[in-house]
């Protein structure tokens, strides 16, 4: 049936499926392929609404050429569009919403949430993992501000901590109301915390080319740098890689100017969300950014590392293609469907090089298209490759 699937470098890794070192779901789950795998949605904001029609465009498209079925399920909104708005970012429904997605072995795809939500929801159901997969598209080699001979062959997974950290410190806030207003905030990392994203990271370098950077600060953060280095040095004697410690400084200059010679790096919440973004830059766009969020439980959200594009609401002119990624890789690392990811994947890369872009990634010769009608290609070309192979 997918015969068409010629993208060799999707390929490349030894590994393609990096959840199983956070989280081991039912194999007999993966297995039944009529079995309708559960997706809960929760749209968000600004542009997610948009972003997730688009996507399930593409997965409707799988449906039709495959035996796999998806049930949809929905949440309350979250964010300006939730019933509460901002004052309550992870409300009780919300909560028993994602315990019964949870429950059920399915993953969350998330458009972009509002205010302190993604972090509640990081921290109530402890996704501790964050995977960030970067890795250009050769039909983009031309958009970037980077040459392509230089991206071709970078692959780089960013992992994350994501549940500790400055992002969940403690703030002591008093009425700014003088200039002798002082604000205090207090953050931490526990030798557990630390320990568990390092060897997750570890071991998906293990899987790859066996290199692994832990990016610190040690002359602004020392006690806690010092803490990241021994849980590194001890993982490494029973973990056979090579590792590297790097000031977030270096590392963000060393991931761009050195992009093919990173394997895997590894980095405390704050320094995580920088890297994240500065790698886009390898992408070309932040519209193509994406990510997940795991616990060791199984529990697993999806989502975009861009934000809700407000001024993009109502003039379908969103890049859809991070949310769709999101999506694949969720039908990858959540249901085992490997193959049908990659083939969305060819979908996409086919659809560029037919010249059809969306405004973050037009250029000469290329052809100016909406977020919905992106996605439409997309479905359709998911549909050709398997029905007509040749």
């Amino acid at each position: 049936m997918f015969k068409s699937l010629n993208y060799e470098y999707l390929n490349k890794t030894k590994s393609p499926c990096l959840s199983k070192f956070i989280f081991q779901l039912d194999s007999d789950f993966k297995l039944k392929k009529n079995f309708p795998f559960p997706i809960g949605i929760i749209e968000g904001e600004g542009v997610g609404l948009d972003l997730l029609q688009a996507s399930l465009k593409v997965l409707s498209a799988l449906e039709t050429v495959t035996t796999h079925s998806f049930e949809i399920i929905y949440s309350n909104n979250v964010g300006r569009n939730g019933k509460n708005g901002f004052k309550e970012p992870l409300d009780p429904d919300l909560i028993s919403f994602c315990e019964k997605i949870f429950n059920f072995q399915g993953g969350i795809l998330a458009g972009p949430g509002g205010g302190r939500f993604v972090y509640s929801l990081r921290r109530q159901f402890d996704l501790f993992c964050k995977l960030n997969l970067v890795k250009p598209f050769p039909a983009l080699k031309n958009i970037g501000r980077l040459k392509y001979d230089y991206l071709k062959n970078v692959d780089i997974v960013i992992v994350r901590e994501n549940v500790a950290g400055l992002y969940f410190g403690e703030i002591n806030s008093p009425p700014i109301q003088s200039e002798h207003c002082r604000l205090e905030y207090s953050f931490s990392y526990s030798l557990a915390e630390v320990k568990r994203i390092i060897k997750i990271a570890a071991e998906i370098a293990a899987s790859r080319k066996g290199k692994l950077m832990v990016v610190t600060k040690e002359g602004g953060v020392p006690e806690i740098s010092q803490l990241w280095r021994q849980c590194t040095e001890e993982i490494a004697s029973e973990i056979d890689i090579e590792y590297t410690i790097s000031n977030i400084d270096y590392a963000a200059y060393y991931l761009i100017q050195h992009a093919q010679e990173v394997d895997v790096m590894v980095a405390p919440n704050l320094f995580g969300d920088v890297l994240v973004d500065v790698s886009a830059l390898l992408l070309g766009s932040r519209g193509l950014s994406y990510s997940a969020n795991y616990a060791s439980n199984g529990a697993s959200v999806y989502q975009t590392n861009h934000g809700a594009a407000f001024d993009l609401v109502g003039k379908d002119a969103a890049n859809p293609v991070a949310q769709i990624m999101s999506m694949t890789m969720m039908l990858r690392e959540n249901f085992g469907l490997v193959t049908e990811s990659l083939l969305i994947e060819q979908a996409i890369n086919q659809v560029w090089a037919q010249g059809y872009r969306t405004a973050d990634l037009i250029e000469p010769g290329c052809t100016l298209i909406g977020t919905q009608e992106m996605a439409e290609r997309i479905a359709d070309t998911v549909v050709d490759l398997v029905s007509n192979p040749n």
